[in-house]
């Protein structure tokens, strides 16, 4: 496998609900080692395209390559043990309310038996660290913690399987500015610990360029520009400056008026 191939290749991607056309045909590259952000309005199919990379929802028509090798095409097993190496921090966190932080952290190392109760928590106490939680934390419940502290809890859990590959879908939804900056901070130190390939889906610009190496827009079901992350307030493409910078009108206003 050469060094240039990405880690992340789309081609053709497509997948329709009844009569909504939600991706029309996504091209996309992620090059291995870096964190590409993708930005889009409500709808624009983010969460859709995460999804089918994930193998949550299967796609109408299209490759999604891994390392080269289109996972839509290999068999079950060969699937589960791609998808194995990919951690998803989710937008509301989605912990377990019956099961203590640490369990939640260590769930995917229990449920695939990689290690004993004791190991699980050690390792648990570990993770949460890194995310600037105390050991004793562990012990609560989700319900007992900020929304800041759920979302490093969900991070810990997302890197607890030292995933080759990262999916962050709006990691700073519901947090103050402070600790939004925070948050992505973690996820930049981790990301870079681990030497994972990411892909985070986001409409927080500061985040957005926080994060990500390069950026990707998703309009009307397909990437209408790329480019590094830092140029995202200064595309020179009318859709993103319109999105980027908050505008009413525009061109993404006149494809909703159609």
């Amino acid at each position: 496998m050469s060094d240039e191939t990405p880690k992340i290749r789309i081609r053709g991607l497509h997948k329709r609900f009844g009569a909504k056309q939600v991706l029309d045909g996504v091209d996309l590259d992620v090059p291995r080692g870096t964190s590409l952000v993708v930005i889009g309005g409500s709808g624009s199919g983010k969460s859709v395209l995460l999804k089918c990379i994930l193998g949550l929802i299967e796609p109408d028509a299209g490759t999604i390559e891994i390392d080269g090798k289109d996972i839509l095409k290999q068999p079950r097993g060969e699937r589960e043990l791609t998808r194995a190496r990919i951690g998803m921090l989710f937008q509301a966190g989605a912990l377990f309310d019956s099961l203590p932080v640490w369990e939640n952290v260590a769930f995917g190392l229990l449920a695939r038996h990689k290690a004993s109760r004791i190991d699980a928590r050690t390792k648990a106490n570990d993770f949460l660290q890194q995310v600037g939680l105390a050991a004793s934390v562990g012990d609560l419940s989700p319900a007992e913690l900020s929304g800041g502290m759920q979302k490093r809890v969900a991070l810990a859990r997302a890197i607890a399987s030292q995933p080759e590959i990262m999916f962050f879908d709006e990691p700073t939804t519901g947090l103050d500015p402070i600790m939004g900056a925070a948050i992505d901070g973690l996820i930049v130190d981790c990301v870079k610990r681990l030497g994972s390939t990411a892909i985070a889906i986001t409409h927080d610009m500061a985040s957005a360029r926080r994060i990500g190496d390069r950026a990707a827009m998703l309009l009307n079901g397909r990437i209408v520009w790329s480019g590094p992350a830092a140029d995202l307030m200064d595309s020179h493409n009318t859709a993103v400056d319109q999105f980027t910078h908050g505008r009413r009108e525009g061109p993404i206003q006149m494809e909703l008026r159609r």
